[in-house]
């Protein structure tokens, strides 16, 4: 009988959570918030930022050796003498590569800027196309690929277009509440003119990170090592791209996390109680104290959400088939915990009190769970929306070069167009984390004082909470089916006992 007493205990805390999130839903918590945006802070996470800046000088260096190596002269600086075993291509130079990465870049930023000019006007309707449109992208550039005789990147491509195609079919009921979360933080964002700004700031400062990366990328294109070696340097100085853009996306993503929690608090942005100059608060702390939670965070955050989204997709839809149930639900249970410790919300608890990556991450998680907010954000899917978003802007990036690519160097189209791919992903998702930000402040305010988002928008609040209900309702009721059914082998087993 243990089976069903465990459950009626679940059953009890589902109820327990309904009744807190219904009480906090009418009456403020507003004791519990007490931003610190204007207070001193300590330094946090300080070795995590010491790593990436170390990081970021030695790979500096290298990429700056390897493409000055092919610069205008072959083996420049002689490195090829220790290189004589993997040398196994006719050497090119820098330049003959450097200028396709400059258009790849000029793609992807013009893509994230029309992504920010029509963030008040036509988002609604991109991120519908965003969501749509990747599956089939995905399965045309299979077919290209096949027909090009690139049969892995073919395959590659193909099993993503079916990836995305189930998980659309499994979320396809969640896409209007989505959409409307969404809609809602588009207006917070449009109208802070200054965050708009500082997106575009930071897009500039990856571009300027990106010609340098790109430099020494096009040397390694270049260099005449076989491709399992050039492959391999391409594969470290993508993990430190992906790392770096990740982390110039959550610093956007603090800023604007504590713009929007300001706004949200002190009653709009043209508010009296409003600090002076909040942005530039935001961004001090952001670059200052808070930068090595940031980068800490930066690390793992992405990758775990991602296979949270994917897990939580096929998980409700499996069935009745218990043994691959059991199975799903342990990797579901995984995630969830490193959920606890690793994700995105955490970076609004930085923005706001300062505090280190797991704590906040940690806190913020708790809050969910004692409100039942939780439910809500695992029925939401807008960071899945806004990354298919960030993907497809940068497969379309990789598609233009890697046919740019094809006219002169055939040869090395895939290492030009996979590697352009996560340069537009970068440069787009500048751009979409602004939307993201804000979504993640508006749980994390309706989660601490449901009112802040009832002051804000009436019917958006109302909305949220009708939506939160059902959802805990829908828990609730499916741990009531679970402990009927564990009740049944239970009478059984007494019936053959007696």
């Amino acid at each position: 009988m243990n089976h069903t007493q465990s459950s009626f205990s679940s059953s009890d805390d589902d109820a327990g959570t309904m009744t807190t999130a219904q009480q906090s839903a009418g009456s403020g918590n507003s004791t519990s918030m007490g931003p610190t945006l204007g207070g001193s802070r300590h330094w946090r996470d300080v070795f995590w930022l010491g790593i990436f800046l170390l990081h970021m000088i030695l790979v500096g260096l290298a990429l700056g050796v390897l493409g000055l190596n092919r610069f205008r002269k072959k083996d420049r600086l002689n490195i090829d003498q220790y290189t004589n075993r993997f040398l196994e291509n006719q050497a090119g130079l820098t330049e003959d590569y450097w200028p396709l990465y400059a258009i790849a870049g000029a793609i992807s930023t013009v893509i994230g800027w029309i992504w920010l000019l029509l963030l008040g006007s036509r988002s609604n309707q991109m991120m519908k196309v965003s969501v749509h449109l990747l599956t089939t992208y995905l399965a045309v550039l299979s077919v290209f690929c096949f027909w090009g005789k690139l049969f892995f990147w073919g395959v590659a491509f193909a099993i993503g277009s079916g990836l995305q195609f189930l998980y659309i079919l499994s979320v396809i009921d969640r896409l209007p509440f989505t959409m409307l979360v969404l809609q809602r933080a588009v207006n917070m964002v449009w109208k802070l003119p200054e965050v708009m700004r500082a997106a575009c700031v930071f897009m500039l400062v990856m571009l300027v990170w990106l010609a340098l990366w790109s430099f020494g990328a096009a040397g390694v294109v270049a260099s005449s090592i076989g491709d399992g070696g050039r492959w391999w340097l391409l594969v470290v100085f993508s993990v430190s791209l992906f790392w770096t853009g990740a982390v110039l996306c959550n610093t956007v993503h603090v800023i604007v996390s504590g713009m929007v929690f300001l706004v949200l608090i002190h009653g709009g942005r043209e508010a009296a109680s409003m600090p002076r100059n909040p942005l530039l608060q935001s961004l001090r702390y952001a670059v200052t104290t808070s930068f090595g939670s940031i980068c800490y965070g930066s690390l793992f955050t992405a990758a775990i959400r991602t296979l949270r989204w994917e897990i939580r997709g096929f998980r409700s839809k499996i069935g009745n088939n218990e043994c691959l149930l059991c199975c799903v639900d342990f990797l579901f249970h995984l995630v969830e915990t490193l959920v606890r410790f690793f994700n995105k919300y955490a970076y609004v608890q930085i923005a706001v009190y300062g505090k280190s990556f797991n704590h906040s991450a940690r806190d913020a998680w708790e809050l969910f769970q004692s409100t039942g907010v939780e439910a809500l954000i695992g029925y939401d899917c807008s960071g899945a929306v806004l990354l298919m978003g960030t993907l497809l802007g940068g497969l379309i990036t990789g598609t233009c070069t890697a046919i740019l690519a094809r006219v002169k160097h055939s040869d090395r189209q895939v290492m030009m167009g996979s590697t352009s791919i996560l340069m537009g992903m970068v440069l787009v998702g500048l751009a979409m984390v602004v939307v993201e930000s804000a979504v993640t402040s508006i749980y994390i305010c309706y989660a601490e004082d449901p009112l802040l988002i009832h002051r804000w928008d009436p019917e958006f609040f109302n909305q949220m909470s009708e939506m939160l209900h059902q959802r805990l309702q829908h828990r609730s009721a499916r741990v009531r089916e679970g402990s009927t059914q564990n009740r049944l082998p239970d009478r059984t087993q007494e019936t053959i006992t007696v």
